[in-house]
C-alpha cells in the first residue's frame, strides 16, 4: 500500500469518506492551496475529480456483523493495517476527519414508524420511507439487541477504532486537528425530548470516548486536538427520512457543513482538551 507523496509535509485524511459530508469535506481541501496531499478512505472505492498528484484512495473493510466476532477482529486489523501504511507519513497529517455513521438502513421488505426527538412535531406514527429497516427508535418496545448493536458498531465503534490506531502516526510537532462527526443528540445534559435510544447513546458513547481519548493524546501526542462535531441538520442520505419537520433555514447543505468545520478549525485552540463543538463552532453540553 503506496501514499502517493511520502515528503508532503501538509496531508489531510477523510474517513468514511463515501458520505456526504465526507465528500464535501473532500471538496474543500481540494480548493485548499495549503493542504499537499488528501488521503480518502472508505469501504469501497471511490473516484475524485481531482489532480492524482494530491489524491490517494485506500479501500478498508471495517464491517462488523456482532461484537466479539471474526469480523470484527478483521475489521480492527484492516484499521491497524492502514494505520501502519500511513505510518510513512508520520508526523505529517495535518487534518483527520473521521465521519463513520449511521441512523438508519434501507430494505424494501419492512416499513416502521418514527419520529424526530429534535423537532415538537412528532406525530404518534409518522411513516417514513417503506424501505426503511433499521429506523431510530420511539419508545421502549421498539429497541432490538441487533439494530443497538449495529448502531453502536457504526456510530462508535469504528470511530473509536480508528482512534485508537492513529494516535501512533499522528504524533509530531506538525499541529493535527482529529474532527469526528458525532451528534447534538448524543449530549447527555441537552437530552430533554428522549427518544433515539440506539442513535442517543452511541453518539453519547462516542463523545465520552473522544474526550476520554484526548486525555491519553495529551500524553501521547500533544500536538494533536480532538473536535466532536455537530454538523446540523444536512441535506444527506442518512437524515433524509426526517427532513419533513425540519424548521425552515435548518436544513444545512453538505458544503455549507463542510465550510463552517474547516472555517472552525482556523480558530482552534491547542490546549490538550477536546472539545464538542456544533456547526457555529459554538460549545455543546456533553
Amino acid at each position: 500500500m503506496d501514499i502517493c507523496r511520502v515528503q508532503a509535509v501538509n496531508t489531510a485524511i477523510v474517513i468514511g469518506a463515501s458520505s456526504g459530508i465526507a465528500k464535501a469535506i473532500f471538496t474543500e481541501l481540494a480548493d485548499n492551496a495549503e493542504i499537499e496531499q488528501i488521503i480518502t478512505i472508505s469501504q469501497k472505492e471511490l473516484v475524485f475529480n481531482v489532480s492524482n498528484n494530491i489524491h490517494h484512495h485506500i479501500s478498508c473493510d471495517y464491517t462488523m456483523n456482532d461484537f466479539g466476532n471474526s469480523a470484527s477482529n478483521d475489521a480492527n486489523e484492516n484499521i491497524a493495517r492502514v494505520c501502519l501504511a500511513l505510518s510513512s507519513i508520520k508526523g505529517r497529517i495535518t487534518k483527520v476527519f473521521i465521519c463513520n455513521g449511521r441512523l438508519h438502513s434501507l430494505n424494501n421488505q419492512m416499513s416502521v414508524h418514527t419520529h424526530n426527538p429534535q423537532t415538537s412535531k412528532s406525530p404518534e406514527n409518522q411513516q417514513i420511507e417503506p424501505s426503511t429497516v433499521l429506523s431510530p427508535e420511539k419508545r421502549l418496545e421498539d429497541i432490538t439487541p441487533a439494530s443497538m448493536l449495529s448502531v453502536f458498531q457504526s456510530n462508535t465503534l469504528v470511530p473509536m477504532m480508528w482512534l485508537q490506531h492513529l494516535v501512533k502516526i499522528v504524533n509530531g510537532k506538525q499541529a493535527c486537528i482529529i474532527s469526528v462527526l458525532s451528534a447534538r443528540v448524543g449530549s447527555i445534559s441537552e437530552n430533554q425530548l428522549g427518544g433515539w435510544y440506539s442513535y442517543r447513546a452511541s453518539k453519547a458513547a462516542l463523545n465520552m470516548l473522544i474526550k476520554t481519548s484526548a486525555i491519553e493524546y495529551a500524553r501521547r501526542a500533544k500536538n494533536t486536538k480532538l473536535i466532536a462535531f455537530h454538523p446540523g441538520t444536512t441535506d444527506t442520505e442518512l437524515s433524509k427520512p426526517f427532513q419533513a419537520n425540519v424548521p425552515e433555514g435548518k436544513l444545512f447543505t453538505a458544503d455549507f457543513v463542510a465550510q463552517q468545520l474547516l472555517t472552525i478549525h482556523q480558530g482552534i485552540e491547542f490546549n490538550n482538551q477536546a472539545e464538542f463543538l456544533d456547526w457555529q463552532g459554538k460549545t455543546v453540553q456533553w
